[in-house]
């Protein structure tokens, strides 16, 4: 089975400083069918103009992912973490108990594209951790990289939560494929480009849910970049 949710679709909010789209609801965008899926909450696919950013504010008990796709984007939080997010480096606070921060455009010049991205953990009250780790390109060229799991594994970064992010850059004409077990969920966000799913296309700014699948492919004529969500 697969449910599309096309680009067009999705909330809509024009801050002036922000372009944002919400894949699910989210501030004042609220759709009832549109409240996440499995243990996904917030899918936002935001633009900040040059200088500008989220100011200081909190959140606890969420994974909060961030991937930019251009420009520079600069964190600060309250555990007194400072540093900037560029394309291909992947940045996951767990929120837990509660964490304060405020993410701006680091350039005064270009704007700044990315993927934030919310879970629910698999418990409440954990203490807040900050990590970031860069997975180039040519880690992710090809084939569907993990970048958070679970455990950590193969150097990902750490989810509390029983989910899996992949990565994956797919080469004009090439394929990539991923296969899903009988009790798992899968959602894959089109991050760039263009991608056929299982049959179905997608361009960038789709997502498509997926369950009772075992196996997805990923084909690209002109190339793309995808996001892909393993969960329970």
């Amino acid at each position: 089975m697969m449910k599309i949710r096309k680009a067009d679709e999705r909330g809509h909010a024009d801050h002036g400083w922000l372009d944002s789209r919400h894949t699910f609801s989210f501030a004042d965008y609220h759709d009832p069918d549109q409240m996440g899926f499995r243990s996904l909450r917030v899918i936002n696919e935001d633009r900040v103009r040059p200088g500008q950013g989220f100011g200081t504010h909190g959140h606890s008990d969420m994974e909060i992912i961030s991937y930019v796709l251009e420009g520079a984007l600069e964190h600060r939080d309250s555990m007194g973490t400072g540093a900037v997010l560029r394309p291909g480096e992947v940045q996951k606070m767990s929120a837990g108990t509660g964490i304060q921060h405020s993410e701006f455009n680091a350039s005064r010049e270009q704007p700044v594209h990315f993927y934030q991205i919310w879970l629910h953990p698999d418990r409440r009250g954990l203490k807040p951790t900050y990590e970031q780790k860069a997975f180039p390109l040519e880690d992710r060229r090809g084939l569907l990289r993990v970048v958070a799991s679970p455990t950590g594994e193969e150097g990902s970064l750490t989810l509390h939560q029983d989910a899996r992010l992949f990565i994956g850059a797919i080469e004009p004409g090439g394929e990539l494929s991923h296969s899903l077990k009988a009790d798992r969920f899968a959602w894959i966000q089109v991050a760039q480009g263009e991608v056929r799913l299982n049959g179905q296309d997608l361009r960038a700014g789709d997502g498509a849910a997926v369950w009772t699948e075992p196996r997805l492919t990923l084909a690209s004529r002109r190339g793309g970049e995808v996001l892909l969500f393993d969960m329970a």
